[in-house]
């Protein structure tokens, strides 16, 4: 049988997405290009969200005193080894907010990007706080000529939620910055955490029900995971009844339903996350993300599953 997306996988995957699109595997390698955000500067708070430390996430080749052309050349040079078949890239600007500069600075630092031999577009992780309409209207004028996404830190469709883990905007924010760049015709993804404090299972479902309703080309899904020395790190140590602790099975089983409920015309970049070695606080399941997937998709064999066999458009 094939689903909605075109292939006999029971999940719109990121990997499926790009080999139709290129007829090929596409890789994307990440570069710190030593931006900060809003709510470490002053801007609309100090210290950061409480889960975040980005060198949880960082391969060793990114480091923001070495040039982009360096860190794509390294970068290249890691992922030829492990996934011999890619030959086109795309430079994906994760660390931090990569839209919190002026301009031209930003336009500086994509197309150094962009004249790299090999890539052939760029992926940028930003904050909704982090755009304006200038900026999504220079994205729009680049997308013609390279293939080009913004993906938003979402994170939680609850405002207390963001209030507590100090995130600096709402959720109001976060649809205005999707709409807005979706409608200029710009390939736009969210990223959520599954397990911030304080939520339920009750909030990641209707989360699942609510973002299929906005306009998201891709989402991406993380567990929360608690990094060593962080804000979250202290409030978990203090009240680790506010946190949902998942064993992988539990967690595969959530991620079973909430996939049920997504739109089936989402790609899913990732059902989960991994950590650098040695980051982590707390319980953790010990495989790479390689297998997690592979369990899931067998999960949702054994269980007759699909993405958006629950889903429901709005009237």
């Amino acid at each position: 049988m094939k689903y909605p997306w075109g292939t006999e996988r029971r999940l719109h995957t990121y990997s499926d997405y790009f080999r139709q699109k290129f007829g090929e595997r596409v890789q994307k390698i990440t570069i710190d290009a030593g931006f900060t955000c809003p709510n470490r500067d002053g801007t609309c708070g100090t210290g950061g969200c409480t889960f975040c430390d980005n060198r949880a996430f960082n391969p060793s080749y990114n480091d923001p005193q070495k040039s982009i052309a360096d860190q794509l050349r390294q970068g290249m040079e890691f992922h030829r080894k492990r996934y011999r078949r890619a030959t086109r890239y795309l430079a994906y600007f994760q660390a931090y907010s990569n839209t919190y500069d002026d301009l031209e600075s930003l336009k500086a630092r994509y197309e150094q990007a962009l004249a790299f031999p090999g890539i052939i577009g760029i992926v940028v992780g930003t904050r909704p706080d982090c755009v304006d309409r200038e900026k999504l209207d220079y994205f729009q004028q680049l997308s013609r000529r390279c293939y080009v996404v913004v993906e938003y830190g979402i994170e939680s469709l609850n405002d207390h939620t963001l209030t507590r883990v100090n995130r600096g905007h709402d959720v109001r924010k976060s649809l205005w910055a999707i709409k807005e760049t979706a409608r200029r015709g710009i390939r736009t993804g969210g990223h959520m955490i599954i397990g911030l404090p304080g939520e339920s299972r009750t909030d990641f479902l209707e989360a699942a029900r609510e973002l299929s309703q906005w306009p998201l080309d891709m989402v991406k899904f993380h567990q929360l995971q608690i990094i060593r020395g962080t804000p979250m790190a202290a409030e978990f140590m203090e009240k680790p009844g506010d946190f949902l602790h998942f064993t992988l099975d539990e967690y595969l089983h959530l991620m079973m339903e909430i996939v049920e409920l997504l739109n089936p015309s989402m790609v899913v970049e990732r059902i989960a996350g991994e950590i650098n070695p040695g980051m982590g606080t707390g319980p953790g399941w010990g495989i790479r993300y390689d297998a997690v997937l592979r369990a899931f998709e067998q999960l949702l064999e054994r269980h007759d599953s699909w993405q958006g066999k629950q889903y429901k458009t709005r009237t």
